[in-house]
């Protein structure tokens, strides 16, 4: 059965508590003046209509509230020695409202506010019962003798984006179509078709996914500094946190291949879970790196150390490994209302840390090989210290034994 005058359509709610349920492509058009928007805001939609990807096309400027527009007649009224000004008070006051004093009563304060009675001031005909007094003859002239009416149509709300007038383009996704595909068709057809003094922004949820994609970069990039440092203040070298990094790219390389093959995309969330990455494929290198360290403080050879920590802490890392696939999996099978973010998150973390510690079981250990030559064992400054201290106290004891 179909409703005359009805648009309906469906909208997917967004995930992870948002209770928004507005659409995800918010597409902001600023500029001069509304009328020139509204030019421009129909040739970007004219061309998204005819993108299988964007549902529901609209913009938020309709002129579907009524306006009453007031001609005054400027030469009729200085004729009659009418003010422009007074005419405007007139309208103010009885049709909207004026507030022109307060009194006090009972100890409290009240505005007084001069207008028409609701009954008087309902339709257009109602203008024909106003009079304006006249700076010259001092009689009263019927406001509809100096004014013409024309009826016509506005939009409910006049937007502002960046103080500048703007227009809102809205839309959703077709099935297989990402919102990152979207804001660059806009893009480019925005480049296309708008003239150099178009201003493009985005709202909702297209300003926080450009902003965080924007974002992701240097995100990423503080991680792993915070997390090099950190490693070389705890090993004493620049070196060994070098080896235990490694293992991030191999992370990374394994989120990527999971997004291919379930056929995600690299979206807020997945950003998310490779920033998370960084600390849980890290502390499997730092097992190797950590026990090697150790065997050589004891006086082992370089490669026995590293053959011996990866043989040893092979068991430990394959745990850790397992039981955090284990925690993530739940995430990859998430189902009902915001799953497509939790799934996301799971493969990301399965994904990333099973590739990473299946090759960082030989590179770490290869890359250590070759890298721990240039290196110390962790404690040589702590015992460099003991023995300096020790020489320091026996050099009072010498030089007393010859006197005595």
């Amino acid at each position: 059965m179909s409703v005359p005058g009805v648009r309906a359509f469906a909208i997917n709610p967004a995930s992870l508590g948002v209770r928004a349920f507005g659409k995800p492509v918010g597409f902001v058009i600023g500029g001069p003046s509304y009328p020139v928007l509204d030019h421009w805001a129909d040739r970007i939609i004219a061309a998204a209509r005819e993108n299988p990807g964007l549902i529901d096309v609209e913009k938020d400027y309709k002129l579907t509230r009524p306006e009453l527009k007031v001609e005054i007649d400027r030469d009729r009224a200085a004729d009659l020695g009418i003010k422009i000004e007074d005419i405007g008070h007139t309208l103010e006051t009885l049709l909207g409202e004026r507030r022109v004093t307060t009194f006090e009563r009972g100890g409290k304060q009240y505005e007084v506010i001069l207008r028409a009675r609701a009954q008087d001031r309902t339709t257009p005909d109602d203008l024909s019962n106003i009079y304006v007094r006249s700076d010259t003859t001092r009689r009263l002239i019927p406001l509809a003798n100096l004014v013409t009416l024309t009826e016509g149509a506005t939009a409910q709300q006049l937007r502002r984006t960046d103080r500048l007038r703007s227009i809102s383009i809205t839309a959703a996704l077709a099935p297989g179509y990402t919102l990152a595909q979207a804001l660059d068709f806009l893009d480019r057809t925005a480049a296309e078709e708008l003239p150099s003094a178009a201003r493009i922004s985005y709202s909702g949820l297209s300003r926080e996914f450009r902003d965080s994609a924007s974002a992701l970069l240097l995100t990423f990039g503080l991680a792993l500094l915070v997390v090099f440092l950190a490693l070389a203040a705890q090993f004493e070298s620049f070196i060994h946190p070098i080896v235990i990094m490694i293992s991030v790219p191999l992370a990374v390389t394994g989120a990527l291949a999971a997004i291919q093959y379930t056929d995600l995309t690299l979206n807020v969330y997945s950003q998310i879970g490779i920033i998370m990455l960084i600390g849980l494929t890290a502390k499997n290198a730092i097992l190797i790196v950590e026990f090697a360290n150790q065997l050589r403080d004891q006086g082992a050879a370089i490669y026995d150390a590293v053959l011996e920590a990866a043989a040893i802490r092979l068991r430990p890392i394959l745990m850790t490994t397992i039981s955090t696939a284990l925690g993530a999996l739940p995430l990859a099978l998430a189902t009902g209302a915001g799953a497509e973010s939790r799934s996301t998150l799971g493969i990301i973390i399965i994904g990333g840390i099973g590739f990473s510690t299946i090759l960082s079981l030989f590179v770490v250990p290869a890359l250590y090989l070759l890298a721990a030559r240039f290196t110390k064992p962790t404690g040589h400054i702590e015992r460099a210290l003991n023995d300096l201290a020790a020489r320091e106290q026996r050099a009072p004891a010498e030089s007393r034994a010859p006197a005595e």
